[in-house]
């Protein structure tokens, strides 16, 4: 799948792991405070062949604490979380807190073009608003898991 179309893609496919039966899988983490969304999230990218959640979070705090010290290939990201927000989360990966080749797939309600170009700026690679756009998520989330995701933008 060419992500060429999704606004605001970065190039480089994210690093993935092998699991013990040599199956490349895709590490996702869910930031989002809203438990019926995460709940919702969880059961449709569970479907994703060669994809695993690896934590669900609902802070700032939470987040970076994760991110800080887990190896994961994407992150799903509210901008208004149960304690800080989003931006902050951001701004932490933008410290170094990032693995080369992640993603970031801002997923928010408050899909403002102030936010998008803010989150973008502070390195997102995605930006959905979660009243249209929750099919992409998973669209973008299942190429990458695939290896079906171009690079060329």
């Amino acid at each position: 799948m060419d992500l060429s179309n999704f606004e605001g893609t970065r190039a480089g496919p994210p690093m993935q792991y092998e699991d013990s039966f040599g199956a490349a899988k895709l590490r996702v983490v869910i930031v989002e405070d809203s438990a019926i969304i995460r709940a919702r999230l969880a059961e449709s990218l569970a479907e994703i062949p060669n994809l695993e959640i690896v934590e669900q979070v609902e802070s700032e705090a939470a987040a970076v604490g994760v991110l800080s010290e887990n190896a994961w290939d994407a992150v799903v990201l509210d901008l208004q979380l149960k304690q800080g927000t989003g931006l902050g989360v951001l701004k932490a990966l933008a410290k170094g807190a990032r693995p080369p080749q992640a993603k970031v797939i801002v997923f928010t309600n408050y899909a403002f073009p102030q936010y998008r170009d803010r989150s973008m700026a502070l390195g997102a690679d995605y930006f959905f608003d979660k009243a249209r756009e929750f099919h992409r998520v998973r669209e973008v989330l299942h190429a990458l898991a695939s290896g079906t995701a171009s690079a060329a933008h």
